[in-house]
């Protein structure tokens, strides 16, 4: 278990990488190939990258992203970005994000309306 410092640390790089990778996917239009090497650059913070997304399974991306240390919020986000990198590229992630939807829902203990529509959402799809 990291200490309180070390912690607080990891949760603002978990933080920074999810801002770009929000900013790098929310474009209206498809990616250059700038943006996706941008994009894969980010990814590797976390030890991914665009092809590893996609071969992982459900289980395995969770796995690693808990690894990781990832809070509730930030995996909500993490299958946010999902979500709209799968829009943008054609990429089919909403399962490993509906998985990551319902693993926060199922793990926190918490009940979140915000995340009960998300699942609605994507299982209506």
């Amino acid at each position: 278990m990291l200490n309180k410092g070390l912690r607080d640390e990891e949760k603002i790089r978990i933080d920074n990488v999810l801002k770009t990778l929000r900013t790098l996917i929310f474009v209206p239009y498809p990616l250059n190939h700038l943006q996706k090497t941008e994009i894969e650059n980010q990814l590797k913070e976390f030890g991914l990258n665009i092809q590893t997304l996609v071969d992982y399974s459900n289980d395995e991306l969770i796995t690693l992203l808990m690894r990781l240390h990832f809070d509730w919020d930030q995996l909500e986000q993490f299958a946010d970005i999902l979500i709209e990198f799968s829009k943008t590229e054609n990429y089919t992630f909403t399962g490993k994000a509906l998985a990551v939807y319902q693993y926060i829902q199922q793990e926190s203990r918490f009940f979140s309306f915000g995340i009960n529509t998300k699942i609605t959402s994507l299982k209506d799809k």
